[in-house]
Formats: structure tokens, sequence, C-alpha cells
């Protein structure tokens, strides 16, 4: 499995009749395999823009073509289950079920059989660090536990592009930081393409490159650190 070319030429989009503007003419290229940090200030439009490229939302005007496929041409739910897993701020855990039958629900859209849902839930939740919560409660969890278990979701049906929102922002520095790396990891292990959201420095300057949003559009891209060494 490898990640996605995810290529935006001139995507706009506005709500409530036009009358706010969230993204404009917005034109930029992931390639595939790259982990980049989107940042801008509240209201930017970084949840839009990733919204647009997750097919959970269409832009009024424009194109985003993943993996060389336009998303308009796409069947918008089967794109979601076949190539997109979702990390949000908060976990969007389901409490009474358990983290193992969490991070199963997007298989069962998949017709995946019920042993092999098993199996590989197991198999994730082990690659996170929780092979000992398996039947826990997202109650019992702490929020680092919950975000893994969200990843590991994120991860059931082997996506090709990863989109985060604030995958970090409700945690502690410490647990941010487990969390950033524990993506990192997955990543490099799976090669998918990364498009994480944050306001965290910390967070951005160990992404590949930094995608800036204001106003809507986007600045000239940042290099990390690392980059420019």
């Amino acid at each position: 499995m490898s990640g996605v070319d995810v290529v935006l030429d001139g995507v706009s989009k506005t709500f409530e009749g036009g009358r706010i503007g969230a993204l404009s003419a917005v034109s930029l290229r992931l390639a595939a395999g790259d982990f980049v940090a989107l940042t801008g200030p509240s209201g930017s439009g970084k949840s839009t823009l990733l919204n647009l490229i997750g097919a959970l939302d269409r832009p009024d005007a424009g194109s985003i073509v993943v993996g060389g496929e336009e998303l308009s041409r796409l069947d918008a739910a089967e794109y979601r289950a076949a190539t997109v897993g979702f990390v949000f701020q908060f976990h969007n855990l389901i409490p009474t079920l358990s983290a193992a039958e969490n991070v199963q629900i997007p298989m069962i859209g998949r017709g995946v059989a019920r042993r092999d849902r098993e199996r590989r839930s197991r198999a994730l939740l082990e690659e996170v660090g929780l092979a000992e919560r398996l039947d826990s409660s997202p109650t019992t969890l702490s929020g680092g536990e919950r975000q893994r278990v969200a990843i590991a979701r994120a991860l059931a049906n082997e996506p090709r592009l990863l989109l985060a929102d604030e995958p970090t922002g409700a945690l502690d520095s410490d647990t941010s930081g487990e969390i950033l790396q524990l993506l990192l990891r997955l990543r490099d292990q799976r090669r998918m393409t990364v498009l994480l959201v944050t306001n965290d420095q910390s967070v951005s300057q160990q992404a590949d490159r930094v995608l800036r949003l204001r106003d809507g559009s986007v600045e000239p891209a940042a290099q990390t650190d690392a980059d420019s060494v």
C-alpha cells in the first residue's frame, strides 16, 4: 500500500448562499507519501479544506484530483471507505462499544467477515499500543488512549490518504507528542499521504512541509527545519 497524490486547482467554497467565503481559488499539491501540516488562524478554512478532500462536501468551483481521479466523478461514499481515513480532534468513539468494536465499524460497510474484522481490529490496536485494552469501553480509557483507538479505526480499511483535523488539540503536551510520533511512524510504515490540521508549532515542525491558510487562501509554503538543514 502506498499514498496518493492530491491536487487542488482553483478550489473555492462558500456557505449561506455565497455570503460567507470559506476558500478562495485554492491550488496545492500533496505528493504521495507526504506528511503535510496545514496551519492558519481559526476560520481560515482548514476544516473546510479537509472536508472537501475527504468528499464530505463539494467545492463550488475548481477541481480536486486524488490518485489521478477527479472526486466529482467518484461515488463519495465508496471513495471515503476505500481511500480515506479520518481522525478528528474529538475521537467520536461510540461509548457503548469496546475499543475493538469501534475499530471494526468501518469494515462492516466494506462487507468484511466478522472473524476477519475481529482479527484486524486486534492487530491494529496492538499496532497503536493498546493490545491490553481490546475489550475496554472508551469511558475507561485516557484521552490519549481514545485517540489511539480513533487512529486504529481510521486505518481499518487501509487508507492511502489520512486526514487528521487537530488530532492532538485536546491532549496535553506529552500525550500530543506521543500521538504525533505514532502518526509519523504509521506514515513511514504504510507510506500513506497525511494531511494534518494543527496550530501547534511543535507538531507542524515535524511535518515534511507546512501549508498555511489565511482568509481562505494558501500562503507560500514553508519548509520544516529538518528540510532546510
